[in-house]
């Protein structure tokens, strides 16, 4: 019996090894759904962002929408994303601000709105006839938004944007129009209907040569202008100021502020207003004699109101009259300018003080103001053992070291001389030398404070000097010249440069015009006296 229970064991076990496996059944209910089995499908891909950029849109905006990464499209249909020109006032806008320019030395100083109308319709104004407007591709396109159109045949002609200030100056008289961050100082920008973007009382909802560009389709920004106020700065620079003699008389007649009263504005509207007193303030000084022989000078400190009232922001202090009234005077003088906080430089306390810089910040940028005077008299000079006066320039060495150090540590660098007096326009080889020196060194501007007869002017690599400015508020009605017997009234003939700076660069200079009247005043010249003292100017830089 064992072994017949044995056997039936095996038999089973074997057959059931070659078995399949059972499948166990697992009832569903009706109302339970199958398992999708399936992968599911991806979603669909995003539809990607073509951009047409207008023709017209300047070369800012280009790489501002180039650096989105975006794909290209040749024509506007078959873009989704538009960046072009709008009449637009919401949404994702830049507002592109124009400049019409001509070439530095140009006399004219602006047209109308309808005049610039009649010269895209072919009818240039008369200073301007016969002479397309300059500009490139895209400008043209932006002002075609501007204009309604096409303009007239011959009306303007297309160059490269690296050629036009090049053209503009060898075809002169010559105009044109670039974007405002195109302006470079050798350009001159003409007003628009009394607009210009240089100013800073600027209007840019009445200026005319404004293009509003949009971006639609996409929601990266753009900039918002291509002119922002926040980075623009002025600068006006002024010659002699000597409160003294017959200047000092009208003053004790008509009040403290009265040489003033007819250009104060043009101090005031700058971000820094410059003075070259030549004279220090002492307590006591005599009563101004108009008819005073004695070239030792002084000035009332009750006189201070009128430099207090013109805005001034820094004062410069290389005059040779500096010292003429003694070491307590000087004193007393720079602690009056301590006690109202204006900087001062081109002389001080000792000399270390005197070679000091006035350093000043407006509209994001630093400014250094530096000077000195070669001319002496010795006593004019300060010195190391503690003799204050105006800062010597010696071998120059000094100088051009700190104009170095002061551009290497990122100041927009300005140096005035007390140079040598000449009454005459042209600059002599020597003064050349001496300014051109300065220039190479790192110096934007370089002026000098020293000319009762101002004097001509010149771009020298990326500087611009002007060797001689003229008076400012000083006495000389006329000069009777000993060299040659012949009187002349050029000494009441005044420039205040006006230089505009934006975003760490001088961007332009506006050539402000005065002339002297009643011994103490000047006045804006009027347009017949202005036109004849630039083109004067103009043919003594070598310009026409």
């Amino acid at each position: 019996m064992r072994q017949i229970l044995l056997w039936i064991f095996l038999f089973s076990f074997v057959f059931s090894a070659c078995a399949p496996t059972p499948v166990t059944l697992i009832p569903v209910l009706e109302d339970t759904p199958a398992t999708p089995t399936s992968t599911p499908l991806p979603p669909p891909s995003p539809t990607p962002l073509a951009l047409w950029v207008s023709p017209a849109a300047p070369e800012t905006l280009r790489s501002q929408a180039r650096v989105q990464g975006l794909l290209t499209a040749d024509t506007r249909e078959a873009a989704n994303v538009w960046l072009e020109p709008t009449v637009a006032v919401e949404g994702a806008l830049s507002r592109w601000v124009y400049a019409l320019v001509a070439p530095f030395p140009t006399v004219s100083d602006g047209v109308t709105l309808e005049q610039l109308k009649q010269a895209w319709a072919g009818n240039p104004p008369e200073v301007f006839a016969g002479r397309p407007l300059l500009m490139t591709e895209s400008t043209a396109s932006a002002m075609k938004s501007l204009f309604g159109g096409e303009p007239a045949a011959g009306a303007l002609r297309i160059v490269p944007a690296e050629e036009i200030q090049t053209i503009l100056w060898v075809e002169r008289p010559a105009w044109g129009i670039v974007p405002f961050e195109a302006l470079t100082p050798k350009l001159k920008v003409l007003e628009v209907d009394g607009q210009s973007p240089l100013r800073k009382e600027f209007d840019l909802a009445a200026y005319p040569l404004t293009v509003t560009f949009a971006l639609d389709g996409a929601a990266f920004a753009l900039p918002a202008t291509n002119r922002d106020p926040e980075k623009l700065a002025t600068v006006v620079m002024t010659g002699v100021t000597a409160l003294v003699r017959a200047t000092a008389a009208k003053m004790e007649e008509k009040g403290n502020l009265y040489p003033a009263q007819d250009l104060a504005n043009w101090l005031l509207d700058a971000d820094i207003a410059h003075i070259s007193n030549e004279i220090p303030f002492a307590v006591g000084c005599p009563f101004p004699d108009p008819n005073q022989r004695k070239l030792i000078f002084c000035s009332d400190p009750k006189y201070i109101e009128l430099l207090e009232y013109v805005g001034t922001d820094v004062v410069e202090l290389t005059g040779n009259h500096f010292q003429d009234w003694g070491k307590e005077a000087t004193f007393n003088t720079i602690a009056m300018y301590r006690e109202r906080n204006w900087p001062y430089y081109g002389g001080g306390t000792d000399l270390a003080d005197s070679q000091k810089p006035a350093i000043l910040e407006r509209g994001g940028m630093s400014f250094a103001f530096i000077g000195c005077n070669p001319v002496g008299p010795e006593f004019a000079w300060a010195r190391a053992d503690g003799w204050p006066g105006a800062a010597p320039c010696g071998d120059y060495d000094w100088l051009v070291e700190a104009v170095t150090r002061l551009k290497a540590e990122g100041h927009i660098v300005i140096v005035t001389f007390q140079y040598f007096e000449y009454y005459s326009s042209d600059p002599r080889p020597w003064q050349q030398k001496d300014f051109r020196r300065v220039a190479e060194a790192g110096a934007v501007v370089v002026s000098g404070s020293q000319a009762h007869y101002p004097q001509a002017m010149e771009f020298y690599g990326n500087s611009f000097i002007h060797y001689g400015l003229g008076n400012l508020f000083f006495d000389q009605m006329g000069y009777d010249n000993p060299s040659n017997g012949v009187r002349t009234i050029k000494t009441r003939y005044e420039f205040l440069d006006r230089h505009v700076f934006y975003d760490g660069r001088l961007i332009g200079t506006e050539l402000l015009t005065a002339m002297l009247e009643d011994y103490a005043k000047p006045r804006p010249m009027t347009p017949a006296e202005r036109a004849e003292f630039l083109e004067e100017y103009f043919i003594a830089s070598g310009w026409q």
